[in-house]
């Protein structure tokens, strides 16, 4: 059995930063790819970006150049280093993992973007 259990999210005023972290632990197909989505109230999921294990990255185009996502490959770790954080960042971001026909969600954390 696989859990995701992120953490790192809160309120922030706009402009400011945050840094999100998912933990993967269990049977991990060493290929795989590692993400986070977001969805905010009244709205559909969508992605923010991934990583696969050879830190290949995608990004969504409302945060290329203010999100950075990383992976720590040794422990099964995903980070999402957001920054010049605008209200429309507000959601529940969700970490992902991925690999054949594998498919796991983490819980969501709360990222509030507000003054």
């Amino acid at each position: 059995q696989v859990q995701l259990v992120e953490s790192g999210g809160g309120l922030v005023q706009p402009g400011g930063s945050l840094r999100l972290s998912c933990a993967a632990s269990g049977s991990i197909f060493s290929i795989n790819t590692m993400g986070w989505f977001r969805q905010a109230p009244g709205k559909q999921r969508e992605l923010v970006a991934t990583i696969t294990n050879f830190r290949r990255t995608n990004y969504a185009d409302s945060v290329k150049g203010r999100f950075t996502i990383s992976r720590d490959n040794a422990q099964n770790t995903v980070y999402l280093q957001m920054s010049n954080l605008k209200p429309e960042d507000t959601a529940v971001y969700f970490c992902r993992l991925t690999f054949g026909s594998y498919d796991y969600w983490g819980q969501g954390t709360q990222v509030t973007v507000s003054s």
